[in-house]
């Protein structure tokens, strides 16, 4: 008998092996149900399709929202520091982050992994991070991909993508046109670098050994604020809000107020921290810092100035808001009063 030569194995795909991952999947999923108390079918993970029972989530004009979104280079830095549990945060963070915007509260969540050679330890630990953000966004991970591509990416490297649905009431949507003049803006601050800027990163690092302290910052998850600002919009305390993301504070709250009004941040009360000066002191401007990172800002809230006070026991002691700014009727669009304090 002929020898066979060739087969989807040899050629670097290994579907015994995606056969156990998702096997794994299905029974971290059903063990997720509980937590969540989201309405679920039971074994939807493994299925063609991923189903969601919405007949019992009471919400009058229901209005369905949804995201897509990846970590981008960070990955590349939890492949070098071999940290893998927690790049999953930063997946269901950068996604979730996005629906909260607008009121809406994450229902369910979806990943896509591509990988060069499937690594079973190491794919179940960024599954950990994964259903470890939904948990903490009170979603679930009902479904995905994971594509096992030889030739297209290194054996030791994958991608990540996410993507999330939310649900809000049509009356509870946050809008930009509920913001008047002499509204604030407030600051919610950032874990860290959060999920933008890591080609910058990567650039500052080239060639330079660094502390386990700060590889640990570095790679430190995305602060994922559902819990913090549905309660919020539950209360009626928001009228706009921004995650900030890439582009920078200034470019992400400006699509977060109508154009007939100004913006007016105060750049001296951005409280920035530890990470933030590190690089500031490797020779970048404050433009491109603005422009590329946090700052120590992750996310803002627009609210009337009377609600600042009462806004404030909703977050725990590292994430109270504070003011940064107001919102006037001026010529301008924006106006950045002061510099950044290093």
């Amino acid at each position: 008998m002929k020898k066979i030569k060739n087969s989807y194995k040899k050629s670097g795909v290994n579907i015994s092996l995606a056969n156990k991952l998702v096997k794994h999947i299905s029974i971290l999923s059903k063990k997720g149900v509980k937590k969540t108390k989201n309405p679920f079918e039971k074994d939807v993970i493994g299925g063609f399709g991923s189903l969601f029972d919405l007949s019992k989530i009471k919400i009058k004009d229901p209005v369905i929202v949804s995201c897509t979104d990846g970590v981008g280079t960070k990955i590349d830095l939890a492949n070098k520091f071999k940290k893998f549990d927690t790049i999953g945060i930063d997946l269901v963070a950068m996604c979730v982050n996005d629906l909260i915007v607008q009121g809406a509260k994450p229902l369910f969540f979806l990943d896509y992994i591509a990988v060069g050679k499937l690594n079973l330890g190491k794919t179940k630990k960024i599954l950990k991070g994964i259903f470890k953000g939904c948990e903490i966004s009170g979603c679930k991970l009902i479904g995905g991909e994971t594509a096992e591509m030889p030739g297209i990416y290194a054996k030791d490297k994958f991608d990540l993508a996410g993507f999330s649905v939310g649900i809000v009431s049509k009356r509870k949507i946050l809008n930009k046109k509920n913001v008047k003049e002499n509204d604030i803006v407030l600051a919610i601050p950032s874990s860290g670098l959060h999920s933008n800027g890591f080609s910058l990163v990567r650039s500052v690092l080239k060639k330079k050994k660094i502390s386990n302290n700060l590889k640990r910052e570095i790679i430190k998850p995305t602060k994922i604020y559902s819990k913090e600002i549905l309660k919020l919009a539950n209360n009626n305390l928001i009228k706009s809000a921004a995650h900030i993301t890439g582009g920078g504070l200034i470019e992400n709250l400006l699509r977060s107020i109508p154009d007939k009004l100004t913006l007016n941040i105060d750049l001296s009360k951005i409280k920035t921290t530890k990470i933030f000066k590190w690089l500031k002191n490797k020779n970048i401007s404050d433009q491109e810092m603005m422009q590329t990172f946090n700052c120590g800002v992750g996310f803002c809230i627009i609210v009337s100035k009377k609600n600042k006070n009462r806004i404030k026991k909703f977050f725990p002691k590292q994430f109270i808001p504070y003011e940064i700014g107001y919102i006037s009727n001026n010529k301008d669009k924006i106006n950045l009063i002061n510099s950044l304090k290093w």
